[in-house]
């Protein structure tokens, strides 16, 4: 049978815990596998002696490691490379055939016949229960009864205590779901907006039950199979898979995971193409793993049982037909209209329901937190879900299918349909979600707030009973909002293509920190694919954005390349957040459309505007700077000013001037930065007549010529407005400090050649200023020449700082190589170089690193060096070296080496793969 592979989220989906997930990816790489294959549905691979087997159509799991974690993170590695890249096509070996014969076996086998039950102990045992269980239930009858003879308002001062008293009672009784009920009014007494108006529901429903347990022989079999449920009678699972079986194909559309302490919960929805709702439940104590078999956004053909009940929502999978494959659309989505309808019919057959599934057609979000339909009806999110994000990214505010869970406190978005994807509703956030309104009659809230002894009930039935009746009405009564909630306007048609499919999966990843190295090396990796992403002109894939967004609010570095991939969904959905109002700034036209208007154009159309029109136009392009400089922001000044390097000339330096005398620091030094690297300025010339008053060349006839060097005394308002700092280096003289910035600002040109010009500072009184001076001159200016000479011949009399920005002057090939000799010297200054380095490593250098691995993993005492070393490896190493560091690992796993060391090693062929599959997927 032929089963599409699995999205990597989906595979995700099926891990016990977090880190599980971590460990997967560890080993989601080719090179983790010795072998691995596909036997009809069961991939199977050999991963470090483990043999490791799963079956596509469970999904079941088997696997030789002593993990108690189902599934392991072998063979969640198994799926995640099957995901990403498939698996070989290599023979099967024995273990992969004896376990899918053993499999098969099963299935066809007959079950064994249990001992037959003693009919006359297990009519006593329930004999006994029905009475403690009907004790339990008066006892509730009287507490219920009391609760409003008293008054709300005094439960409200007596706190939790008094519910804590009488659910533990009802577990005495064996009534364990009914005490459950009870315990939860504890947190509803006195707590948030109307809590009276929810205690009084909550306690008349109590009563509802109470007297369906005492009419329990008169009511239909479904009607009393739903009172016992919600009493606390088991339904033994024998009993369920024993009843009839619905045969269909099952979508399942979402989970839901509840951790209230004691228990974990899962709830997944299930629909038939019969239209048919099912609720799978799985729980797990805490800490310990939920059973993962069945994926969101797949389907498959088998049989459910369903537990008997007047509304029978949950089952039990008895049986699969197929594999889990995914699905385009899930089948029957309704209007909000029809929706409803089938949960006032849920809600009337079992009134205890507080929620139940929704499949929802062509719904656009609104701007005030509600869902809107193609006939303008339209439901509030619930709390929590309120701001979509996911969904407004994924769908760009036009109709999609929704599935979820409503309630009286809104809709749950569980998952939604877009474009033809899956696309799994975020998680909830922390947000005002549409206020709840009281359910009940104004009457009846008074008269049990105050208590029926001092405000006795007039109606034809009891308080309880007649709140009961309101509140299922209302419940099952709802109608949608027709008016006040317009859906929002349509994200622009993007212009640009969508990248690769895989590049698009690749970015997910990274997104969820899915990456060898988790986190530390997440943001760094996002960097290096948005730098690569850019270069295709292309825009993510748009589930991508809020979290790309998100990641771009952090960290402004990557604000430019992500602006250029964000595409216009992006532009759109950042205008819709003031945190992502950024991406409006970044963004910039493509080109200098004849017809743009440069006065109402935002931030990032202006600047992209100007970049493009300064290589055509240069005079035109500052024309239109000048034309806003005193309406524009000072942030949007010093970005403009900076934009006026391309084809910066000497027309640019009246304009430049002018902006020396800005108000705002940040105008006045990107001015300084243009004026200082563009020849023939009024600032190099003053600073060159300036350093020539300072440093003069006295040339002898007898002896060598000297340096007569006359600093100046004080710091005045032009050296001031020409950039010249005012607070010294530590430890450095004012005068020392002045003749420094002088020489720093002066052009290298002023000066003979920088081996003369070194040659006479030796032994002058004021050589430490000068050689600062040069080396930082050197660096503004990007002289490699002054740069290599002053590291050759006076690096140790310069300051730290200095001489690590002169580094970075030197191509990225010398770098390398100082960076090499320092590593086979065993220098610490190796590691420093190889932080400063830019980009790509040459081969010297990756040799040379690989080297050091070697040593390091075999020989050194402190692993956390190799630790540091493998890092920056895994993110400068070419990928190319992906297999020779792979081989090392596998070497070093051979060896009697310590597992510590032999980690970092693998967790860098890993990374480096990584990174090499995804420059591949943005280069094909």
């Amino acid at each position: 049978m032929s089963v599409e592979r699995w999205s990597t989220a989906q595979v995700e989906t099926l891990a016990p815990d977090a880190a599980s997930i971590k460990a997967g990816r560890g080993l989601s790489a080719p090179l983790s596998w010795s072998a691995t294959g596909r036997l009809d549905d069961i991939l199977w691979g050999q991963c470090r002696g483990y043999q490791v087997c799963v079956d596509l159509t469970g999904p079941a799991y088997r696997c030789s490691c002593p993990s108690r974690k189902i599934p392991c993170k072998h063979a969640l590695g198994l799926l995640l490379l099957w995901a990403d890249t498939g698996v070989a096509t290599a023979p099967a070996p024995d273990f992969a055939r004896e376990w899918q014969a053993a499999r098969a076996a099963k299935a066809t086998a007959k079950p064994r016949s249990a001992a037959t039950p003693d009919p006359a102990a297990a009519a006593k045992r329930a004999e006994q229960r029905a009475e403690r269980v009907a004790g339990g239930m008066t006892e509730l009858r009287r507490w219920l009864d009391d609760q409003i003879r008293q008054g709300l308002a005094g439960a409200q001062r007596a706190g939790h205590q008094p519910f804590e008293a009488m659910a533990a009672r009802l577990v005495d009784a064996q009534a364990p779901t009914a005490a459950s009920a009870v315990r939860r009014l504890g947190t509803v007494a006195g707590i948030g907006p109307h809590w009276a108006d929810r205690l009084l529901g909550e306690l008349a429903l109590l009563r509802l039950l109470v007297t369906g347990y005492d009419r329990l022989a008169e009511l239909p079999p479904e009607l009393a199979a739903t009172v016992r449920t919600r009493i606390g009678f088991p339904v033994a699972t024998e009993d369920v898979l024993a009843g009839p079986h619905v045969t269909d194909r099952w979508q399942v559309l979402g989970q839901v995971e509840v951790d209230d302490g004691a228990l974990t919960t899962r709830r997944t929805w299930l629909r038939g193409s019969r239209g048919r709702f099912a609720l799978i439940l799985s729980f797990a104590a805490p800490g310990q793993p939920l059973t993962s078999d069945l994926v969101p956004g797949t389907e498959f053909r088998g049989e459910l049982a369903f537990y008997p009940g007047a509304a029978p929502l949950r089952a039990l999978v008895a049986s699969r037909d197929s594999a889990a494959e995914p699905f385009s659309a899930p089948d029957g989505a309704a209007t909000i209209t029809d929706a409803l309808l089938s949960y006032s019919v849920t809600v009337a057959a079992e009134p205890w329901r507080f929620d139940a599934p929704v499949l929802l057609s062509g719904v656009t979000p609104s701007d005030d937190g509600w869902l809107v339909d193609s006939t303008g009806a339209a439901l509030p999110l619930a709390p929590g879900h309120s701001e979509p994000w996911w969904l407004l990214a994924a769908a760009g505010g036009r109709p999609a299918t929704v599935a979820g869970e409503w309630s009286p406190a809104g809709l749950r978005p569980l998952a939604a349909w877009a474009d033809g994807g899956f696309v799994a509703a975020g998680p909830p956030m922390p947000t005002a979600g549409a206020p709840r309104r009281p359910e009940l009659p104004p009457e009846l809230l008074a008269a049990a707030l105050v208590g029926t002894n001092r405000r006795p009930w007039s109606g034809d039935s009891p308080l309880l009973d007649t709140a009961a009746v309101a509140l299922t009405r209302r419940r099952a009564g709802v109608q949608p909002a027709t008016t006040g909630h317009p859906a929002v306007a349509a994200a622009p048609v993007e212009t640009t293509a969508p990248l690769p499919g895989p590049a698009g999966a690749r970015l997910m990843r990274i997104l969820g920190e899915g990456v060898p190295g988790g986190a530390q090396l997440a943001q760094e990796l996002l960097s290096q694919w948005l730098a690569a992403a850019r270069e295709l002109g292309a825009h993510v894939p748009p589930v991508a954005l809020p979290a790309l967004l998100d990641a771009g609010r952090r960290n402004s570095i990557i604000r430019p390349a992500l602006a250029q991939v964000a595409g216009a969904r992006g532009v759109w959905l950042a205008g819709m957040r003031d945190e992502w109002r950024w991406l409006r700034d970044e963004a910039q036209s493509p080109s200098p459309a004849a017809a743009f208007d440069w006065q109402t154009g935002s931030s990032g159309e202006r600047l992209g505007h100007l970049t493009a029109l300064r290589a055509t136009d240069p005079g035109g392009a500052r024309e239109l700077v000048e034309s806003t400089w005193s309406r524009d922001s000072s942030d949007d000044r010093a970005r403009f000013i900076a934009a006026l390097a391309t084809g910066l000339s000497m027309a640019d330096d009246p304009f430049l001037e002018r902006a020396l005398d800005d108000r705002r620091k940040e105008v006045r030094e990107a001015a300084l930065e243009l004026l200082r690297r563009l020849p023939g300025s009024g600032l190099r010339d003053r600073m060159a007549q300036r350093a020539r008053a300072a440093v003069r060349r006295e040339r002898r006839v007898i002896g060598s010529d000297r340096l007569i060097v006359t600093p100046p005394g004080e710091l005045d308002p032009g050296l001031r407005r020409d950039g010249v700092a005012s607070t010294p280096a530590r430890g450095t003289g004012v005068s020392a400090w002045l003749l420094e910035e002088i020489v720093a600002g002066a052009p290298l040109d002023t000066w003979s050649d920088p081996a003369t010009m070194l040659r006479l500072a030796r032994g002058n009184d004021w050589e430490s200023p000068l050689l600062h001076g040069w080396a930082k001159a050197a660096v503004a200016q990007e002289e490699v020449a002054w740069a290599t000479i002053l590291l050759n011949e006076v690096s140790g009399t310069l300051r730290e700082s200095v001489r690590w920005d002169l580094h970075l002057v030197l191509p990225a090939a010398e770098l390398g190589r100082l960076a090499a000799d320092a590593l086979r010297r065993e220098d610490p200054m190796a590691n420093r170089l190889l932080a400063i380095h830019p980009g790509r490593w040459p081969d010297e250098l990756s040799v040379a690193v690989l080297e050091t691995i070697a040593h390091r993993a075999r020989n050194d005492r402190h692993s956390w060096q190799l630790g540091e070393l493998c890092r920056a490896a895994a993110l400068a190493m070419p990928p190319a070296y992906a297999d020779l560091v792979g081989r090392l690992a596998l070497q070093l796993d051979q060896e009697p080496a310590d597992a510590s060391r032999v980690r970092p090693v693998a967790d860098l062929a890993r990374t480096l793969t990584f990174r090499q599959e995804m420059f591949d997927e943005l280069t094909t």
